[in-house]
């Protein structure tokens, strides 16, 4: 962390320092934020919660085609692979890491325009993506059993009234080929559309040795969305969104030498289809009330397979190891599709509560998913087929006061009921009927102005399951809720005429029940190899706590910096288990961090520059193998001519190794005996790339 921290020193004086020897000019204020996520759009500055937003200014100039090439922008946000995309998340180090057999109860929600996604987040390309927003704790109010651990919600662009669009193509590294393009504007007088499409290919980062080839672990993604907003009378709109996702992505990520050259015979695939539309209606008929209401389908065609051995079977002919070879794939094809639907009141006139202007929510939810999945295994001895249904319905409200001029408290509570049905075809059922509850109490102080003070108190839930393996005891086979209550502190406010926005929170979070993942590991008869069986299991408890700061600081019309940091400790508290007891919980960095500069050197002209980093973290709580600490350095150049830009960027300047998936006490090389040893995934190296756009 010293290192780190140093080096993170370093950049910030230097910043520091090109600040001062530039004019001091007079520069724009900074824009007011709007959070959407919430029950009501709500200013950035005036939410009692840790919240982090990134327009879509900051998302083409990072040149991001998806959602995992933006997180580590985000303080105490981290992301595993072990596929082709960072499709599992953590926020504040609590989220999955991986999956295969058993249903997720995911602890992140990811809605793209009021869609569900969660647990399928590599579908969230940023195609037109207008703002992403990251809401970090507990949103037991809001959405429930799925945001455990927070919230990424992410908006496109929506219909205007005048006829707009672009089109922008990129050209980089690795064979690297992005297009994407948006139109939208009125069709007569009450319909206002916007159409979005995007394609991205690229041969990704491995050379497969064995077969001679650069694009076994390829990205191949295209995008498509509709939005139609219909303006039917003078108090009732409509919505309607299509959404479709077909990404055909190469699997190939793990290499037995521990580099970027693989061996596999058969490398793997990464698929997702994805059809989902949604529906929202806005009526305003009533003197004391909105009614919002919204229906989503979504329809998930998955398919995830590998090479399991990581080469080809005569990987060892004429060798001492001769015999030692082993060859398995492993494939599985899930078919997952939910409805939804969330009806809300949502007040104009506040209520008089103990003499106090009360503003009130009041909703009701309807979700049913089913998910069934087909496993094909090499040494199986037939496919493993499972069905896992849930039903959720729940009621909740929200009550926003204003107790004094200078003060306002929210009170937010949710009850839901889950009931979820699980068999397979190894004659493990499980029946699950269970309520739960969450909520949140904050109380916020208006210092002057733009300048808030906040403390929040919020309690959220994870909703326990079933292990499906037969091989495991009655004792390990269901695994309990998990609960956490979330106790945050926060500062924002806005300096300088407007120029500085300051946002802070502290935050210690008590989890009982953490739901770990642990795995069975049991040799394959007649062969080398070994099979891994992962199941859930509860730990006593743990904590995370830490800190959260971002800045944004207009200098001058030439210079602007922003930045994030994001301070995190966790332990288990687990005194059964000698190897969790006391240790930080896994994809938990200690720090994090993101700054970066904007110097306009020409009216036309402007050099982005900026610098992130992460501590060591553990990959799972399983083993000991660890990240190494790593700090990237990323630049742009950008020229604009009235509606035309072009930019040329790289990525990773210095071509560290970024570790995004990793195992250890495993043994997997035939030529070394399987020893065991730690494998790594590894992320983007360097990269460079050309970017042309247009507006219209």
């Amino acid at each position: 962390m010293k290192i780190g921290l140093k080096k993170l020193s370093k950049t910030l004086i230097a910043l520091m320092v090109l600040a001062g020897y530039l004019p001091s000019v007079s520069a724009q204020h900074i824009d007011e934020i709007i959070v959407s996520a919430d029950f009501r759009g709500t200013s950035l500055l005036k939410t009692a919660a840790s919240i982090s937003v990134l327009d879509s200014e900051a998302i083409d100039q990072r040149r991001a085609n998806h959602l995992e090439q933006l997180l580590n922008l985000i303080p105490n946000v981290n992301f595993a692979s072990g596929a082709s995309r960072g499709k599992f998340i953590q926020i504040r180090g609590i989220g999955e890491r991986s999956q295969f057999v058993e249903p997720l109860n995911p602890a992140v929600g990811i809605i793209v325009d009021g869609i569900d996604f969660t647990g399928l987040a590599g579908a969230a390309t940023t195609l037109d993506i207008q703002q992403l927003e990251v809401l970090r704790g507990p949103q037991g109010t809001t959405y429930g059993a799925n945001a455990l651990a927070g919230l990424i919600n992410l908006k496109s662009n929506q219909p205007t009234e005048e006829l707009k669009g672009y089109i922008d193509v990129t050209l980089g590294s690795y064979g690297s080929k992005v297009v994407s393009a948006a139109l939208g504007g009125p069709l007569g007088d009450v319909v206002k559309y916007r159409a979005a499409l995007q394609k991205n290919r690229s041969n990704g980062f491995i050379n497969n040795d064995f077969l001679m080839r650069d694009d076994t672990d390829n990205i191949n993604e295209f995008s498509a969305r509709t939005r139609l907003d219909w303006q039917l009378s003078d108090i009732l709109s409509i919505g309607t969104t299509l959404f479709f996702v077909d990404a055909d992505n190469g699997y190939d990520g793990f290499s037995l030498d521990n580099t970027r050259h693989t061996l596999s015979d058969n490398p793997g695939h990464d698929r997702h289809k994805a059809t989902a539309a949604a529906i929202s209606s806005h009526w305003r008929g009533s003197d004391s009330f909105d009614l919002i209401a919204s229906v989503s389908s979504i329809n998930n065609d998955l398919e995830y397979g590998y090479d399991e051995d990581w080469a080809f079977p005569a990987i060892c002919a004429g060798t001492d190891c001769e015999g030692w070879e082993y060859s398995s794939e492993d494939n599985y094809i899930r078919q997952r599709d939910h409805i939804s639907a969330d009806i809300r009141l949502v007040s104009k006139q506040p209520l008089m509560l103990i003499g106090n202007q009360t503003d009130w929510t009041l909703g009701l939810y309807w979700r049913d998913q089913n998910e069934s999945l087909l496993r094909q295994y090499t040494y199986a001895e037939a496919d493993f087929t499972s069905d896992f249904d849930t039903l959720n319905k729940a009621v909740y409200g929200q009550l926003d006061s204003r107790l004094a001029e200078d003060w306002s408290m929210s009170v937010g509570l949710r009850f839901e009921n889950r009931k979820a049905d699980y068999l397979d075809s190894d004659s493990v059922s499980h029946v699950a009927d269970e309520s739960l509850w969450g909520g949140r109490l904050s109380l916020q102080y208006q210092l002057s102005g733009d300048n808030n003070v906040y403390g929040l108190i919020s309690r959220g839930y994870k909703a326990g399951g079933i292990n499906s393996s037969p091989e495991l005891s009655e004792q390990d086979r269901e695994f309990d809720t998990e609960l956490m209550w979330n106790y945050e502190v926060g500062f924002k406010t806005m300096w300088l005429d407007k120029r500085l926005q300051t946002r802070l929170a502290a935050f210690y979070q008590l989890r009982e029940d953490i739901q770990i993942k642990q795995s069975l590991v049991q040799s394959i008869e007649d062969t080398n190899a070994s099979s891994f069986t992962d199941y859930f299991g509860n730990a006593a408890e743990g904590n995370n706590y830490g800190l959260e700061a971002e800045f944004d600081w207009l200098v001058s019309e030439m210079l602007s910096f922003n930045g994030s940091l994001g301070l995190l400790r966790t332990s288990y508290d687990v005194p059964a288990s000698p190897t969790l007891d006391r240790r930080e919980q896994a994809h938990a960095p200690n720090y994090q961090f993101a700054f970066a500069v904007n110097l306009a050197l020409t009216d036309q002209l402007e050099l982005a520059v900026e610098a992130e980093g992460k501590d060591k973290f553990f990959l799972s709580s399983r083993h000991d193998a660890a990240t190494l600490a790593y700090e990237l350095i990323n630049a742009y150049i950008t020229y604009t001519s009235g509606d035309m830009e072009l930019s040329l960027w790289g990525r990773n300047l210095t071509n560290e190794e970024v570790i995004v998936r990793g195992f250890g006490s495993f043994g997997n090389d035939p030529r070394k005996f399987y020893v065991t040893e730690p494998y790594y995934q590894y992320g983007e190296p360097r990269v460079f790339g050309i970017s042309a756009s247009a507006d219209f």
